[in-house]
């Protein structure tokens, strides 16, 4: 390979470099989390909305709609939960839970607390996570930049194409970090999901169930208020998406087999 294959190269692993430092965390000692901080973790923004409405609707505060909806049912009652305060001053009209999770106030309260949980290393801060992005989006075309503008040769077509699939694995990295991943694990194992809802009679612990497990905590403990509020089946809140990088909540935007550079 020339020396101008090997600068545009070189350029290219800066990038990586640069992007790997940009993605990785540094964990922190951490108070025990919230029920909608472990949701948000499984599941994204619309997890972590639909555990404050579950919060919500056992204190009588909202009530599903017509239609797939939810809505408010009276105040708030006596929470200081920012989330659970920003979801029920959202609902001044009955909405869907994809709408309400990008209404301002509710929109607020999510970013505040991924903030806090970016700070103690669980989540990976959305700046950063997009400045890496951008970064990786350019690997390819340095790569092709740089096979163009040079000589092209079987080693230097090998070993752009290795760069390429190292860019392609970092980009589609979870917000989530590989801490928030064993939390979530260690939770469910010391938790698992009931058979049956009677085993269960504190609303707390049906708050977790919910955060851990999502629709299928949903189904068992809230069947008629989750189906008729259209919280079951809604992407984002199936499975570890959001955890794992494999279909991501929509505000990410990208379906990816994931990886873990932390």
């Amino acid at each position: 390979m020339t020396t101008g294959t090997w600068w545009f190269f070189g350029v290219t692993l800066a990038q990586l470099a640069f992007a790997v430092a940009l993605l990785r965390t540094r964990s922190e000692d951490r108070p025990e989390l919230p029920p909608q901080a472990l949701a948000l973790l499984r599941g994204g923004p619309r997890a972590a909305v639909t555990v404050a409405l579950v919060a919500l609707h056992q204190r009588g505060a909202v009530a599903a709609g017509r239609r797939g909806t939810i809505r408010a049912n009276g105040g708030a009652g006596r929470t200081l939960d920012p989330l659970q305060l920003g979801v029920h001053r959202s609902l001044q009209r009955a909405l869907a839970l994809r709408v309400l999770a990008t209404r301002p106030k509710a929109r607020q309260a999510l970013d505040a607390l991924r903030a806090e949980l970016g700070r103690t290393g669980l989540l990976r801060p959305p700046g950063r996570l997009l400045a890496a992005r951008s970064l990786l989006v350019c690997v390819p075309v340095t790569v092709g930049v740089g096979l163009l503008a040079t000589e092209v040769t079987a080693p230097a077509l090998t070993l752009g194409a290795l760069l390429v699939l190292a860019a392609a694995a970092l980009f589609c990295v979870p917000p989530t970090t590989r801490t928030a991943r064993h939390l979530l694990a260690g939770l469910r194992e010391r938790h698992p999901l009931p058979r049956h809802r009677d085993e269960v009679t504190d609303g707390r612990d049906v708050l977790l169930y919910v955060a851990l497990y999502g629709d299928p905590a949903l189904a068992l403990f809230l069947p008629h208020f989750s189906r008729d509020g259209g919280l079951l089946g809604r992407r984002g809140d199936r499975g570890d998406g959001f955890a794992t990088g494999r279909g991501w909540n929509p505000d990410h935007g990208t379906t990816c087999p994931g990886g873990t550079p932390d």
